[in-house]
């Protein structure tokens, strides 16, 4: 029953004056209760509690004193604060005091809230803090208002809105979400209006007389009400007539008072009312008051420049006149379609201008005047004004069978101006060089197509003029991506044949595609691995070789635009190791080195027996010497080129037939071979014509033949040592005599 009371007094305070305006709330009505919020935020999470504080004359009213409403619905809860877990309106009451203004709690779902600190009223700061349900994972948060970013809003927990006020703006937040430590996931609050509450209420214009009579006094008063919550605010007061100031101006009286009310003083009044410090101001509905007068006639309206035709961006002049008329006039300027007036002026005068500065697109249309001296306005004709616009805001489009264009592809550059009066020419550049033109008459955008090639990455633009002046687009870039080619597969190894321990490099390199290319290698169609390239020059993998790795090897070349498989190389591995073929090879080198020196040591023999037979003298063993033709040995005992000559003896001896006789000594330097070479014999055909050898002196001549043993790599020295033989002979055989007894034999 006591709800009903008050909600009938809240009826009964919503009366109007005479005049149909709204009028002032009562002053017997008592002051509204306060509804306050802990924590002071409008909105939270699901599972959350707020408690609402319920405040009247005496801030803390007694117990069951308190009225408290969810949805203007009853509760049973009758203390001064409860707690709340559900969404709605909630107001309360006392008994001292009327009924809150309803406040809305919202408690969400959602993983992201925006919350505006409550109460705010006009003019207040208010606080705004965009909150997720796992805050610590969230970040780079940002506020946005109607749509659009707040300055200085980017990555804060909570931003300051000043002097907010009751135009419905929406309200929203975003932040990125932490999934992992290289992923993010954006999210997007629900919008939220702030409950903004009246400061002050909405300013009603009184008037004495909506028509008073020339020479008669008017009083205006201009009433509103203030917040119980804000008694103390001050206010001042002003009183307009058709945009012109009466009075001094600003007062901090609600009245003005005019001492007599002439035929030009007809027009459009309201009031305004404003905080004196916080400059919230607002206006009072318009009231039409006319005085008496004649009536005018022949209203005409021009406009300049002549025609109505203009440029977005220039000023427009509406030039409305009457014929005849006397007195006072009130000229007032429309376009068709629009409800409120353009302007309106009031003069002793038959002509008045209106100036429209800047005119923009909005502004095309018809438009006439019309002309009052409060007998009943007198309209002019319709005047077409036509604007012009600039070409602006162009915008290049790229438009390909795919996201991402390839070779061989038709695209097409949309080139289109948001703005801009047709018709528009468009002209389309690759790199600042001219592709083409389109005309669009009628506006809109226009289009250039392109067979793509590999030449035609690069940055493209475009521009459009409609006599108005040339706008030229951002540059766009575009990347054409052009598949792999067949890949080239070449091995690469120490030596022309390879054997088990040599390191093979296989190479793969497709000679046209776009990067990145991931090389895919294989062997007998088995995977050995794979090497991405970032760049040009391809891709590597290094094999160690075993006898295994004989086969058939291939590569393959992939940009994610179609593989491609190279040609297959067969490539074959020698079982024996580098270092033991480098031995043998050396080794069967030494050998057949050892034989050709054979034709050497012959040489060398015979320069010592020749110096062992010096006239007169006596040899190595202490026998005379004699000359070569003395002493021969058989030619089918050596190369018949070699003339070797033996040294002779005093005394004969039995013929002593000798085998010839080759071996190899290493004496140990690695680098050097000493080739035994044994080759003395005694034939029946020259031992008539000999001294015979003393029987105690049975000593044989022993030669040795340094050799140089062959590096595994010297096949250039090799090749030298061929092209020199008669110098090898020189350089590379030392001869080294022995005595060796018969028993050596």
């Amino acid at each position: 029953m006591p709800m009903l009371l008050w909600l009938l007094l809240l009826i009964l305070s919503e009366q109007m004056d005479y005049n149909g305006t709204r009028a002032s709330v009562p002053k017997e009505v008592a002051p509204k209760a306060v509804l306050l919020l802990d924590p002071p935020w409008s909105t939270a999470f699901k599972g959350e509690k707020v408690t609402l504080t319920c405040r009247g004359i005496s801030h803390f009213p007694a117990r069951r004193d308190t009225f408290w409403y969810h949805n203007e619905k009853l509760l049973k809860k009758q203390y001064n604060a409860i707690q709340i877990t559900e969404s709605g309106n909630y107001q309360c009451k006392t008994r001292e005091s009327s009924l809150s203004d309803a406040v809305h709690v919202e408690f969400s779902y959602d993983s992201l809230i925006l919350q505006a600190s409550h109460p705010v009223f006009e003019g207040d700061n208010v606080t705004l803090r965009c909150q997720g349900k796992e805050d610590e994972n969230a970040h780079e948060k940002v506020y946005y208002k109607d749509g659009k970013q707040l300055p200085n809003s980017y990555n804060l927990d909570f931003i300051i809105v000043n002097s907010v006020s009751r135009d419905n703006s929406k309200y929203h937040c975003t932040a990125n979400y932490r999934i992992l430590p290289i992923l993010s996931i954006k999210r997007t609050s629900k919008y939220l209006n702030i409950q903004v509450q009246e400061l002050f209420l909405h300013p009603v214009l009184r008037v004495s007389s909506s028509m008073p009579i020339e020479g008669s006094p008017m009083t205006l008063i201009c009433e509103t009400q203030l917040s119980p919550q804000r008694p103390k605010v001050q206010l001042q007061f002003s009183f307009f007539r058709d945009s012109q100031t009466l009075g001094s101006g600003w007062s901090r009286s609600p009245k003005l008072q005019i001492p007599a009310m002439w035929t030009e003083d007809s027009g459009s009044y309201w009031c305004e009312a404003e905080t004196v410090t916080d400059n919230i101001k607002k206006r009072s509905l318009t009231s039409q008051i006319r005085v008496q007068r004649v009536p005018v006639s022949n209203v005409n309206l021009e406009i300049q420049p002549t025609g109505g035709q203009l440029i977005e961006g220039e000023n427009m002049v509406l030039i409305c006149s009457v014929a005849q008329g006397s007195g006072t006039v009130t000229f007032s300027w429309h376009k068709e379609g629009r409800v409120r007036s353009l302007g309106r002026k009031t003069q002793r005068s038959l002509l008045a201008e209106l100036h429209v500065l800047m005119v923009k697109e909005s502004d095309a249309g018809r438009y006439y005047c019309a002309a009052d001296n409060v007998h009943g306005p007198i309209l002019s004709t319709l005047i077409q004004v036509t604007v012009r616009i600039p070409v602006s805001h162009l915008i290049l489009t790229f438009r390909a069978p795919r996201v991402q264009a390839l070779v061989g592809d038709l695209l097409e550059l949309h080139c289109e101006a948001l703005r801009g009066s047709p018709p528009i020419l468009y002209r389309f550049y690759h790199e600042d060089v001219t592709l083409g033109n389109s005309s669009a008459p009628s506006g809109g955008g226009a289009s250039f197509n392109l067979s793509l090639t590999a030449e035609h990455s690069g940055n493209y633009s475009c521009d459009a003029d409609n006599g108005l002046g040339a706008q030229h687009s951002h540059g766009v870039s575009l990347r054409v991506t052009v598949p792999v080619s067949r890949p080239i597969l070449t091995l690469r190894a120490p030596g022309a044949q390879a054997v088990v321990g040599d390191l093979l490099e296989l190479h793969c390199e497709s000679l046209r595609g776009s990067f990145p290319i991931l090389y895919w290698f294989y062997h007998e169609d088995d995977t050995l691995g794979n090497s991405s390239a970032h760049a040009g020059g391809g891709a590597s993998l290094n094999l160690s070789l075993t006898t295994e790795h004989s086969g058939n090897y291939s590569c393959e070349a992939d940009n994610g635009l179609g593989a491609q498989r190279s040609e297959v190389v067969t490539f074959s591995v020698t079982g024996t190791s580098r270092n033991r073929t480098g031995l043998t090879t050396a080794g069967v080198t030494g050998l057949v080195l050892s034989i050709l020196s054979l034709a050497a040591a012959a040489a060398a023999l015979l320069h010592y027996a020749r110096a062992q037979r010096k006239p007169g003298g006596l040899s190595a063993t202490g026998t005379s010497s004699h000359s070569p033709s003395e002493c021969q040995e058989p030619s089918s005992s050596r190369p018949s080129r070699i003339d070797l000559q033996e040294p002779t003896h005093s005394k004969p001896l039995a013929p002593i037939e000798l085998e010839p006789m080759y071996s190899n000594v290493n004496p140990g330097d690695s680098n050097l071979i000493y080739s035994h070479i044994w080759s003395i014999q005694h034939t029946k055909g020259n031992s008539a014509n000999c001294p015979t050898m003393h029987q105690e002196h049975k000593e044989l001549t022993v030669l040795y033949s340094e050799l140089k043993k062959k590096h595994p790599d010297d096949s250039a020295g090799e090749a030298r040592s061929r092209g020199r033989a008669h110098e090898d002979d020189e350089e590379n055989y030392e001869n080294i005599p022995r005595v060796l007894l018969a028993s050596d034999h």
